[in-house]
Parts: structure tokens; C-alpha cells; sequence
């Protein structure tokens, strides 16, 4: 197996990506690899009767988004000290998060993503739909996915380690045969 040098995080600004960033980081510094932060602003202007509604004052709106992304994106990087000095921050503009998130890693020659997944019960993930089930059925390369759970819903800077389990002693076989004293 070859390490990575480049590896990808794609982010919604939420805990599971949150989480998955801090894995995203210890791997980037683990493998000596860039890191690809990268944010999809989903265009769904084309779509919308506002395109014919309003014209061209739909592409201010598209502007702002753009903007807004880039400048969280920058915020939440920059308040990682931990990011590598190569980490290179991406916003994209895409009809589908997956797409944008694969056809990334495709142009880019990425070598491993890192996505956090929300854990959606069955009927929600058939409803919505998932992100991350496509890209990790679609991807060329590794995908590494990381569950956020209530419990990790406001600590999300760094990976939790899992607290070790007591050790249970374990009595000895009891044989079936009883004697009575």
C-alpha cells in the first residue's frame, strides 16, 4: 500500500465534518500529505422559477454564497493550528455534493477522502439521500468516513479515543455436577 500525499475533506461545517477534519489533519501529518478542504455550494438557482422570476439578480445571490463559503472556509482552517502548512481550501460550486466532491478528486488526483457522515436512521437516509454513501460507492480511491454522534455534537476538534472498557475477571467454568455437603 503507498501513502497518501494528497487527501481530501470535504466539509458542510458541521460536527461529522468537524470530526473528520481532525482526521483528515493527523493524516496529513501522519503521511507527510496535503490536505484539500473542500466546501460545495449547492446551485439550485438553475432549477428554481427564480431564474425566471428575477433574472440576473439571482447571480448576486450565487456571489454571496460563493463568498460566505469561502470566508467560513477560511475561518474554520485558520482556526485549526494544527492544519498543515499545504493545506489548500477549495469552495466549488456544484448542482450535487457528491459530484463536486468526486469529480474533485478525480481532477486533482486525490488519494484518500475523509467525510463525516451523520448516521441517519433508514427512512431518513431514503428520503435525503446521502453524500457520503455515493461518494464512498463512486470514489477511485480510499474513502475513510466518520460518525458523529449526539454525544459529539459540540466537541468536535479533535478525535475521541475511546475510553478503555474494565477489565470484567472471569469466574472458572462451573462443572454441571453439584455436590451437596
Amino acid at each position: 500500500m503507498r501513502h497518501p500525499s494528497r487527501i481530501l475533506v470535504p466539509t458542510d461545517f458541521g460536527p461529522a465534518s468537524a470530526i473528520a477534519l481532525s482526521y483528515g489533519i493527523d493524516l496529513a501529518h501522519t503521511f507527510d500529505a496535503a490536505l484539500h478542504v473542500l466546501h460545495a455550494v449547492v446551485d439550485v438557482v438553475p432549477v428554481s422559477p427564480v431564474t425566471a422570476l428575477y433574472g440576473p439578480e439571482h447571480a448576486g445571490v450565487l456571489v454571496n454564497m460563493d463568498d460566505d463559503a469561502r470566508a467560513s472556509l477560511r475561518a474554520l482552517v485558520a482556526s485549526r493550528t494544527d492544519a498543515p502548512p499545504n493545506t489548500v481550501e477549495v469552495v466549488v460550486r456544484s448542482m450535487s455534493p457528491a459530484n463536486a466532491i468526486l469529480e474533485y478528486a478525480a481532477e486533482h488526483g486525490i488519494d484518500f477522502i475523509v467525510m463525516g457522515t451523520h448516521g441517519r436512521s433508514m427512512v431518513a437516509h431514503l428520503l435525503l439521500g446521502s453524500v457520503t454513501e455515493t461518494v464512498v460507492r463512486s470514489a477511485a480511491c480510499p474513502v475513510l468516513t466518520v460518525r458523529a454522534t449526539d454525544g459529539d455534537a459540540t466537541a468536535a476538534t479533535a478525535p475521541r479515543k475511546r475510553a478503555a472498557r474494565p477489565k470484567v475477571a472471569r469466574a472458572t467454568p462451573r462443572s454441571r455436577k453439584r455436590t451437596v455437603a
